[in-house]
């Protein structure tokens, strides 16, 4: 029941943050019973005082042991580094044998993480050091289901969607700090508005999740951007479809669109996380095409 509830305080923390959580609502955690639960600790594999088993994995934002997902989906967590927190390699292997679900955290950046759950532990490698860990369908852990077969290609599509809403997450938050929580067309800084858009999409070869391949942009700038209606070119300067300027449709359009013909994108302050020229001039083609 515990577990259930940790998922459930998850779940109220996403409404108010999104998928990007703070570290100080994760380690405050909740009270359950009258007993205080941190969900994540200094260690990476967390157990608080008062369970048996850990309840939270965690990899850093520097990741120093090499967590990983593999060509299947899973995710590949080092054991716990040190001789001296073994009995938390052994708090897992528990967690695995128990089938106890637990919640997988991934750091962003300072204080920043995102959260997977419920997660389980599939597999334990001793030689490479290595748990193998999938996400479950949490409908699954409701207590007036029976036992259900585990059906590991359904398990493995779980684990992928998770961990690519994670990563989604992830990119979300490098493209917004590059651009310093700011959209590049308009300049709004309400970050709830704000979306990090792929110049090109995950499914072109060079649809990278990096900085180079994003922009932040505001609601109606990222549905402008993805329907071909604002492009942006190779040098920055940002267009509105042909149709669409000559329209006279009230001063959202005129305002929200239409002002910012011919004027320049605004670019993250290190050079390093200016938009790919590459893959705008990819991008405004398929503008001009659309036009």
């Amino acid at each position: 029941m515990v577990r259930i509830a940790a998922f459930q305080y998850l779940d109220k923390l996403q409404q108010v943050h999104g998928d990007v959580l703070p570290w100080s609502a994760l380690v405050s955690g909740f009270v359950f019973q009258g007993h205080s639960i941190p969900l994540i600790g200094a260690a990476g594999i967390w157990k608080p005082q008062v369970l048996d088993i850990p309840i939270s994995i965690t990899t850093s934002p520097s990741n120093p042991y090499g967590d990983s997902t593999g060509d299947d989906g899973l995710l590949s967590y080092r054991y716990q580094g040190s001789p001296a927190r073994s009995y938390d390699n052994d708090g897992l292997r528990r967690a695995m044998h128990e089938a106890r679900p637990l919640i997988y955290f991934r750091g962003f950046d300072r204080g920043q993480y995102g959260a997977l759950w419920p997660a389980v532990i599939v597999a334990d490698d001793p030689a490479t050091s290595t748990f193998t860990v999938a996400c479950e369908d949490v409908q699954l852990l409701r207590p007036d289901l029976g036992v259900t077969v585990v059906d590991e290609v359904r398990r493995r599509y779980v684990t992928r969607l998770a961990v690519d809403r994670l990563h989604q997450a992830a990119f979300r938050q490098r493209v917004l700090k590059a651009y310093r929580q700011s959209c590049s067309v308009c300049n709004l800084r309400h970050v709830q508005l704000l979306d990090a858009a792929h110049i090109l999409p995950d499914s072109h070869e060079q649809g990278n999740p990096v900085v180079p391949n994003g922009l932040s942009l505001c609601k109606i700038h990222h549905a402008a951007f993805d329907a071909n209606i604002l492009g942006v070119r190779p040098d920055y300067v940002i267009e509105i479809r042909g149709d669409v300027l000559a329209e006279v449709d009230g001063p959202m359009l005129e305002h929200g669109l239409q002002a910012h013909h011919g004027g320049k994108l605004l670019v993250p302050r290190a050079a390093a996380e200016h938009p790919d020229r590459e893959r705008l001039e990819l991008r405004w083609q398929e503008f001009r095409r659309a036009s």
